[in-house]
């Protein structure tokens, strides 16, 4: 199993949209960089975690968990011309981009910002601190244990 960062604006996509949908799963879709298609086509596997992030927000910061629930599949917002997704260069027999789904898990008892994950010597090395832009990044084992003790009560 691994674990995983995604993020999602809380206007577009948030950990409560996620928990309202049907059995609590959510299509992650609409990626549009290569880097990120890259980590959900061929390395994000079902029953890996993932960390749900709120961003460009007024409270950036972890919001939930997750986990994957399904293969990657082609993303259909390529496709669709009315879509803000849409790729005109994609076609059902080449799709460029994918999307999978995921189940919400949790909320966090407790928020945990960006400016107090960046103050936490054990999270220094997140790619979230170094690298910060990327919408799917992986979480080494020890930060998805210390981010749980960080935000879970008990």
């Amino acid at each position: 199993m691994n674990y995983w960062l995604f993020k999602s604006e809380p206007d577009a996509y948030s950990i409560d949209d996620l928990k309202q949908e049907t059995d609590s799963v959510g299509r992650w879709d609409g990626i549009r960089n290569y880097q990120a298609r890259n980590l959900l086509r061929d390395e994000v596997k079902i029953g890996d975690r993932v960390l749900f992030y709120h961003s460009s927000c007024k409270n950036v910061g972890i919001a939930g968990f997750a986990k994957v629930v399904s293969e990657p599949y082609p993303d259909p917002l390529q496709f669709d011309p009315e879509s803000k997704y849409f790729d005109p260069k994609s076609s059902p027999d080449a799709p460029r981009w994918v999307c999978l789904d995921i189940q919400y898990q949790s909320h966090v008892d407790t928020f945990l910002s960006l400016a107090d994950i960046k103050q936490n010597p054990a999270l220094q090395d997140m790619v979230l601190v170094k690298r910060g832009r990327l919408s799917i990044q992986p979480v080494q084992e020890q930060e998805w244990q210390t981010i749980k003790k960080l935000t879970t009560k008990g």
